[in-house]
């Protein structure tokens, strides 16, 4: 990690701390974690990305890691090389167990089939001893925002799915026909119901989906249809 290439990573994970990028997230609220058995790297990497207003927190090893089990926002800077368990093992067991958090492998020993096996199971970047502060801060930023990205989406389907229980079933009902196309006296016609119940029933799950209008409720089921079927 050079110091002569430090100015311009720090600017740009200033941003990411401060909240100026687009992407951007409270250095309260995301934390980067460090796993290396060597010591110096370890305080080399909290040293740099404590700088620019970002929680680190450090591991010597997989397990210890693993011990801790982080579940808040943030990325992973892993060694390949650890005692134990290696980075690439602990990849593997994150994935096993469904735990998903940006991965930026850091190596001294670093080949190609290794980088390209970690790049293909998810990894962010894949950065060789020695690197340059800029590159190990626009890793770090991609992460977050990697990060950011899939949490959003989980929050927004948590929410499309509390939405959707809140639904009756002749809510539900009435959301089908809707999807499909069908106008309120053809849906009434369907349920053996009077248009004005078709009427209430679709004013009331529009309210409840958060729909403004009939593209929003329909884009609202696909992802939900698709979410399911996932």
């Amino acid at each position: 990690m050079g110091n002569s290439e430090r100015r311009p990573g720090i600017d740009r994970a200033v941003q990411l701390a401060g909240g100026r990028h687009e992407s951007s997230v409270n250095p309260e609220e995301a934390t980067v974690y460090v796993v290396d058995d060597d010591v110096s790297v370890r305080e080399a990497i909290r040293n740099l990305l404590r700088s620019v207003g970002l929680k680190v927190e450090s591991f010597r090893t997989a397990q210890d890691f693993l011990v801790s089990d982080p579940r808040g926002l943030g990325c992973l800077i892993l060694d390949v090389r650890l005692p134990g368990a290696s980075g690439l093992e602990l990849q593997r067991q994150l994935i096993e167990r469904n735990r998903e958090i940006p991965i930026i492998f850091i190596t001294g020993h670093g080949d190609i089939p290794m980088s390209v096996k970690a790049i293909k199971a998810g990894a962010v970047e894949f950065l060789t001893k020695p690197f340059r502060d800029q590159d190990l801060l626009d890793a770090v930023q991609q992460a977050i925002d990697r990060d950011l990205e899939r949490r959003s989406r989980e929050q927004e389907m948590s929410d499309l799915r509390e939405r959707h229980a809140s639904l009756t079933p002749r809510e539900l009902e009435v959301m089908r026909f809707v999807v499909r196309g069908l106008i309120n006296k053809q849906i009434a016609s369907e349920m053996g119901v009077t248009e004005s119940t078709v009427k209430m029933h679709r004013g009331q799950l529009m309210l409840k989906m958060k729909a403004e209008s009939l593209a929003d409720l329909i884009r609202a089921a696909e992802r939900f249809s698709q979410a399911e079927e996932g």
